[in-house]
């Protein structure tokens, strides 16, 4: 009996394999992104008695986001940080906050985000991905090698859209541009030798991957809303437990909330940043803007209408934009 209790004992004394949740992000190792995901799954191994292990692989060691979620599909990685196109063919409905021309602030994107957030974040548990919350990017403005202020600049230069993204193309070649789909990666290479002469960027952006260099203006007003996300299997996180399930939410959430209000501090000091390096700011003048949103506008509607996002979607974000305007937001949104 006793050779019995001691071998129980030995037992229980092993400790419970973890489970490891493998986590892909282009974000750069060192970086500030990084450092916080680092603090957090050690956090989360403390909080959960090394029941969940989580490991990042950061500077896109684990290669671009289809080569991400292909190794999430065999089992390779269980997740990884993206922007909003990456899960277009798994979720379409993240498309709709990165609209061109949609947003005028950062004010309205809040009121929106504050009302639709837990709609999106649960398309895509339904799509088969557990995400924690969204952190804004910055907004999108155009940079290029000669100034960018009415449609007329815009039209035959090639400009640079991301894999992935219809979004972006279709807007692109609506108001005259020649998109030019290149890797992340290879944007730089892009305007080093010419293959584009406009990027779309937000100001940390363009400082971070230092496409800064390679421009002298910077069109001053906000095209796109970007923002990022960490998308895990869910099948992979149905197999935590319920309780360690909850920690990881916990964490995880309260990291892309504040990553979201820094972001924020980060693009005020990045475009401070690019006019003391030499870039200069232009404006383009109101009637023009009206033309822009008139092109656009249609065809955000066209490709909705296609089936490229929901339409539902994109009628209660206009719903709410018109009533956040109209200053009715004490109104019932729905």
């Amino acid at each position: 009996m006793l050779r019995f209790i001691a071998a129980l004992t030995l037992f229980l004394a092993v400790p419970v394999e973890a489970a490891v949740l493998k986590i892909a992000t282009l974000a750069p190792e060192g970086s500030g992104w990084m450092k916080e995901m680092r603090a957090s799954a050690k956090e989360i191994g403390e909080r959960t008695q090394g029941r969940v292990a989580i490991k990042f692989f950061g500077g896109g060691v684990m290669g671009n986001d289809k080569k991400v979620l292909r190794k999430i599909r065999i089992g390779q990685l269980q997740g990884g940080a993206f922007t909003s196109g990456a899960l277009v063919e798994r979720y379409r409905g993240l498309l709709v906050y990165g609209l061109p021309l949609v947003f005028n602030s950062q004010r309205e994107v809040d009121y929106v985000r504050a009302r639709m957030d837990d709609e999106l974040i649960a398309g895509m548990e339904k799509a088969g991905f557990v995400s924690f919350g969204f952190s804004g990017l910055g907004f999108a403005m155009l940079m290029s090698k000669t100034p960018v202020r009415r449609l007329d600049d815009l039209k035959g230069r090639k400009v640079w859209t991301p894999e992935g993204d219809p979004i972006t193309y279709a807007a692109m070649e609506t108001l005259g541009l020649s998109p030019v789909t290149l890797p992340l990666t290879d944007v730089m290479t892009g305007l080093q030798t010419g293959l584009i002469d406009i990027v779309a960027a937000s100001p940390v952006g363009a400082v971070l991957l230092q496409w800064h260099t390679k421009v002298k203006y910077v069109t001053d007003y906000p095209l796109a809303y970007l923002f990022g996300f960490m998308a895990i299997d869910k099948n992979a996180f149905d197999n935590l437990e319920p309780k360690d399930q909850a920690t990881v939410k916990d964490v995880m959430g309260r990291i892309y909330r504040k990553s979201d209000q820094l972001n924020r501090a980060d693009n005020e000091k990045a475009a401070k940043a690019l006019k003391a390096s030499g870039l200069e700011f232009v404006t383009v003048a109101s009637k023009e803007i009206d033309q822009w949103r008139e092109l656009l506008g249609a065809r955000n509607r066209e490709l909705a209408e296609e089936g490229l996002y929901p339409v539902e979607l994109l009628d209660r974000m206009e719903r709410l934009l018109t009533a956040f305007r109209d200053g009715k937001t004490a109104q019932p949104d729905n």
